[in-house]
C-alpha cells in the first residue's frame, strides 16, 4: 500500500469519481454525486459491502427532522451542536460540528424520502449527553438493517460497486492530485483507474494493532470488534500525502459487549435504571457518563469484565433491539427471582452486592447523587425479578483522522485544501475530540453519513467547476 509518483502511464479504465470503501459513508456519499449527475464507481474490499456500519446499531442523531415533529420533539441544530461540543470539551472544529448538525435532518429526510431507508425516531430514552431524543434508526435497530436499506437505494440508483477489489495505490502526480488508483483481486491479479476526484470512505484504523498501540495505548488489549478491514489506509496515504491529521487519540469504545458472546447491549439498559458491578459485586463509575469512555473503565476492572444488572421493566423494553433478542438467544442473558439467588448464580458476594443495591435505593429516597455523580430516580429504581449479562469493553472504530474543511476536502499541514482528494466518516477527523471521553452517542455514524452526504456533493461540484472551465473558450 502506497502512493505512487503518478507517470503519464495509461491506466485501465477511467471515470470522473471514485470512491473508496462501500459502507455507510460511501453509499451516501456515491447516491450523492450521482444525484449531482456525475459517473462514479464504489471500489469495495469485501466480498459483501458491510463495513464498520453494519456491526453498529445504526443510529443517526439528527435534529429538526420530521420525525421529530410528528412525535412532537422540539430540536435545533444549535442545540445539537452544542451537545457535541460539551461532551467533546469543546476540542471539536467547531465549523465542521456546526455543519453536521446543521446537514443531519435534511440528510436524513433526503435518504428517507428519496431514497427509501425507513427511519424511524427512536423513543423511550435518552443516550448520555443527547438533551432531545435525535436517535433515527430503521425498524430493527441493527447497523445491518441500515447497510441494506442504503445497498437497496444505491442498486436502485444504478451505482456501480466493485466488490473484492482492494485499493492498494494512489496514484499523485507533483501537485498532490489524485490521478488514480490500483486495485487488488483475491487472486492477486492487479487493475488501475484513473479519476478525476477521490472520496475516502474507507473508515479509520481500529483493525491495525500497531497504530491502536500508537495513539490508543488504553485500549491496545480491548477487544476489537469493528471491521478488519480497517487498517488505517487513509491516514497512512494522507499522511505520505501531507496531509493533516487531528485528534488521533480520539475513539468509540463500549462498555457492553456481551463476553463471550460478542453481542452488543444496547445502553439503553443503562440510562433507564441499570448498572454495572465488577466481579467483587460493586459498581464502579457513572454508568450514565458515555458507553465511550465506559469501555476502558471495565477493562480496568479484574479479569476485565463486568455485569449488567438490570430488572424486568428494562427486559421488556430492550425487545425492541433485534441485537438484545440474540443475545437472549445465545444464551447471553440470565434471569434471577431474588438478590439472594442472582449474588449466587454469578458468583458475586452478597456481602458487596446488597450494599450497593441499598446505596441506590437511598440516594433515590433522599435525591443526592452518588461518589461517582449519578443520580437515581425513584421510578427507574431495579426491581425482582433481575437480569444480568456478562460484558466486556471493546474498541469499536477511532475517530480521528484527516483533518477536512466544510466541503469535506482533505487539508495539507499548512490548512489548503488538497486539489481533488476528499475524506468522511472514520477516514475524516470526526467531532470526538482527542479521547474515548468525548464521543457522543452517534457521531461515527453521523460523520460517516452526513459528511458522506456533503463530500459526495462537493466532490460533484467540484467535477462541474471542472467540465464548465474547460469548456471556456
Amino acid at each position: 500500500m502506497a502512493i505512487i509518483p503518478y507517470t503519464h502511464d495509461g491506466f485501465d479504465a477511467h471515470l470522473p469519481l471514485l470512491i473508496i470503501g462501500a459502507g455507510a459513508c460511501g453509499l451516501v456519499a456515491a447516491l450523492a454525486a450521482q444525484e449531482a449527475g456525475v459517473e462514479l464507481a464504489v471500489l469495495e474490499r469485501d466480498a459483501l459491502p458491510r463495513g464498520s456500519t453494519a456491526m453498529s446499531s445504526g443510529f443517526i442523531p439528527a435534529a429538526n427532522t420530521r420525525f421529530q415533529h410528528e412525535l412532537g420533539v422540539t430540536d435545533s441544530a444549535e442545540a445539537m451542536a452544542e451537545d457535541i461540543q460539551k461532551k467533546n470539551g469543546f476540542e471539536a472544529d467547531p465549523a465542521i460540528v456546526e455543519l453536521l448538525a446543521s446537514q443531519s435532518g435534511p440528510t436524513i429526510e433526503w435518504l428517507a424520502d428519496q431514497h427509501g431507508v425507513p427511519f424511524e425516531l427512536v423513543e423511550g430514552f435518552l443516550y448520555p449527553g443527547h438533551r432531545h431524543l435525535r436517535m433515527h434508526a430503521t425498524p430493527r435497530r441493527t447497523g445491518e438493517e441500515l447497510m441494506g436499506a442504503l445497498l437497496n437505494a444505491a442498486e436502485a440508483a444504478g451505482i456501480d460497486i466493485l466488490t473484492q477489489a482492494r485499493v492498494v495505490d494512489l496514484h499523485v502526480d507533483s501537485t498532490q492530485r489524485i490521478r488514480g488508483v490500483t486495485m487488488e483481486r483475491p487472486d492477486g491479479s492487479r487493475e488501475s483507474i484513473g479519476c478525476d476526484a477521490l472520496v475516502l470512505a474507507c473508515n479509520g484504523y481500529g483493525g491495525n494493532p500497531e497504530l491502536v498501540a500508537r495513539y490508543l495505548p488504553t485500549l491496545k488489549h480491548a477487544l476489537y470488534y469493528g471491521h478488519g478491514g480497517n487498517q488505517g489506509d487513509a491516514l497512512l496515504w494522507g499522511q505520505e500525502m501531507g496531509a493533516s491529521t487531528k485528534d488521533l487519540g480520539a475513539c468509540q469504545g463500549h462498555g457492553s459487549l456481551a463476553t463471550p458472546h460478542q453481542t452488543l447491549i444496547s445502553w439503553a439498559l443503562m440510562m433507564q435504571g441499570g448498572v454495572q458491578v465488577n466481579i467483587k459485586g460493586e459498581r464502579f463509575s457513572n454508568e450514565h457518563g458515555g458507553y465511550s469512555e465506559q469501555a476502558a473503565k471495565v477493562l480496568a476492572q479484574p479479569e476485565q469484565v463486568a455485569w449488567n444488572l438490570y430488572d424486568a421493566r428494562i427486559h421488556e423494553s430492550a425487545q425492541a433491539f433485534e441485537d438484545y433478542r440474540n443475545a437472549q438467544e445465545s444464551g447471553a442473558v440470565r434471569s434471577f427471582s431474588t438478590l439472594e439467588e442472582m449474588a449466587t448464580g454469578l458468583k458475586l458476594p452478597l456481602g458487596a452486592l446488597q450494599p450497593t443495591f441499598t446505596q441506590m435505593q437511598q440516594h433515590a429516597e433522599q435525591l443526592t447523587a452518588d461518589a461517582f455523580g449519578r443520580r437515581f430516580d425513584p421510578a427507574n429504581l431495579l426491581k425482582a425479578p433481575y437480569y444480568a449479562i456478562r460484558v466486556t469493553g471493546a474498541l469499536f472504530h477511532t475517530q480521528g483522522g484527516l483533518e477536512v474543511n466544510r466541503k469535506a476536502r482533505v487539508l495539507n499541514t499548512h490548512g489548503q485544501a488538497l486539489p481533488n482528494l476528499f475524506a468522511a466518516g472514520g477516514a475524516a477527523r470526526g467531532v470526538s475530540g482527542s479521547n474515548d471521553s468525548g464521543y457522543l452517542s452517534g457521531n461515527g455514524l453521523l460523520s460517516a453519513v452526513v459528511l458522506g452526504a456533503v463530500a459526495g456533493k462537493s466532490a460533484a461540484e467540484l467535477l462541474h467547476l471542472k467540465l464548465s472551465s474547460a469548456a471556456l473558450p
